[in-house]
């Protein structure tokens, strides 16, 4: 294989007469490389503060998990997903190309469409969570200040004005868009520093309310077969399995590989197993307090008095804001565009993402603990996990991390493949999440649990780990060395 690195420079085609590039997917300018390793950082923290990770915490508790195991499986996850974040990440600084670019060296110019397009699907679903949890923050707002709106009916999972919150929530996304990565990065800044206060002050109200250390003294929930470890660990890696594909776009704006490297590590597993632990005390606490586990916190803020409740759930409008534009609207924006640069643009690539985000109904998706930590994070880590390990199989195994940049922007370059696509990444890729896919029919209910054999039941708890090394292999064994 030619590894001849190349700098793009002004070597490639303008976007106006490149199919394959346009302003928002070219390569970074030293100008444009300014974000330091406190970005990084607050960038990961304004993500990690959010309704999702509080939600994931909980859930675990409401899987039999103890508060001790819950926290330290969050915490050995975003060890785990740290790694491929880092390493894909260090493409960003090197070469200054967001992810769907750097995806066409493995699956080709035209093949790299596949990976963007189930990526930023993966983004649009979570886009859709975050304004869930968002309008029901925004619902229990207006009921503190008196509006008296309704929740759901018996029977039914969403009310209608709490659908009228749901737009309005998803409506505000669309200004960050507009304005680009860089109004996100100074909204992270901002906004990282006021999260981390509301939520030590949410702890110390809650645990001042409750007497005795009880919070922490609940005996684990019985559930039927126990907490299921491995599945849980794998749907946990999942949580940011989307980020560690997609983290270029963010590193290319780096000054140096230090910076995205150490603004990480610091931003990523720590804060994430701390805030799992605002998680497992609210839960507890809304139980002990108020006679019912809440899994998602405006439930309990809305019981806590009019003061707490008005403050905390404009913290939660606040945190799944910046936790979306960033991690759910930065990447599909990219993604979109790789499927037609020369007519998606960064901003039109982000509107797409949030009508698709209009779509997903996750008022359904959230209705139980299990569908949220299972169905939902194990199936599309499952999906990622292969993609991930084909990527780095690819850049440091196969290409020794050097790239021909230019050829990553023109049709019969070294990343030509067959008419564009690489046949080898697209059979590495089914081989790593077909044997999955019956485990996760199972556990997702399309089918019934004992007529799915145990094996492949097995193969869905590790989904993450087995699609990642087995895609990985298969394409390092199949790689044609040029």
């Amino acid at each position: 294989m030619n590894t001849q690195t190349e700098a793009l420079g002004g070597n490639a085609a303008a976007p106006a007469d490149n199919p394959l590039a346009n302003e928002d997917l070219l390569p970074t300018t030293a100008d444009q490389r300014h974000w330091n390793w406190k970005d990084y950082a607050a960038l990961w923290v304004g993500m990690v503060v959010c309704v999702p990770t509080y939600t994931m915490a909980s859930s675990m508790l409401d899987q039999g998990f103890s508060w001790q195991m819950a926290v330290w499986l969050v915490f050995l996850a975003n060890v785990i997903v740290l790694i491929p974040m880092v390493l894909i990440g260090r493409v960003g600084p090197k070469f200054g190309i967001p992810f769907p670019v750097l995806a066409r060296a493995s699956f080709g110019v035209k093949g790299a469409n596949l990976p963007a397009v189930l990526r930023g699907l993966v983004a649009c679903g979570w886009f859709s969570i975050n304004c869930y949890f968002g309008a029901l923050a925004l619902h229990g707002f207006l009921n503190v200040l008196g509006f008296g709106l309704a929740g759901p009916a018996e029977g039914q999972t969403i009310s209608g004005s709490q659908f009228a919150c749901f737009l309005a929530f998803w409506a505000l996304h669309i200004w960050f868009i507009w304005k680009g990565p860089e109004s996100i990065r100074k909204l992270e800044v901002i906004a990282a520093p006021l999260m981390i206060g509301a939520s030590l002050l949410l702890v110390v109200v809650l645990m001042l309310k409750v007497p005795g250390g009880q919070l922490l003294e609940l005996p684990a929930k019985v559930v039927e077969g126990g907490p299921k470890t491995w599945a849980a660990l794998t749907g946990l890696v999942g949580f940011w399995a989307t980020l560690a594909l997609n983290i270029p776009d963010f590193t290319r704006f780096a000054k140096s590989q230090k910076d995205q490297v150490l603004g990480q590590a610091i931003g990523l597993p720590i804060p994430m197993a701390l805030f799992s632990m605002v998680g497992v005390i609210g839960f507890s606490a809304s139980a002990i307090l108020y006679g019912k586990a809440q899994l998602f916190p405006d439930g309990l803020l809305t019981q806590m008095g009019p003061v707490a409740a008005s403050i905390g759930l404009l913290v939660i409008l606040l945190a799944n804001l910046t936790t979306n534009v960033a991690a759910n609207l930065v990447s599909p924006s990219y993604d979109f565009s790789q499927i037609a640069p020369s007519k998606i643009s960064f901003r039109m690539g982000g509107i797409i993402a949030a009508l698709i985000g209009l779509v997903f109904m996750p008022w359904k998706l959230l209705a139980t603990s299990g569908g949220y930590l299972f169905t939902w994070l194990g199936g599309y880590g499952t999906l990622l996990g292969a993609i991930a390990g084909i990527l780095l199989v690819d850049y440091y195994l196969v290409r020794k991390t050097e790239l021909k940049v230019d050829d990553l922007y023109r049709r019969g370059g070294d990343y030509e493949y067959s008419g564009g696509w690489n046949i080898q990444a697209l059979i590495a890729f089914s081989l790593g999440v077909l044997p999955c896919l019956p485990g996760y029919l199972a556990v997702s209910g399309i089918l019934a649990k004992d007529s799915v054999p145990p094996l492949m039941l097995a193969l869905f708890d590790f989904g993450w780990f087995f699609s990642l090394s087995v895609a990985g292999i298969y394409y390092y064994l199949t790689a044609k060395k040029r």
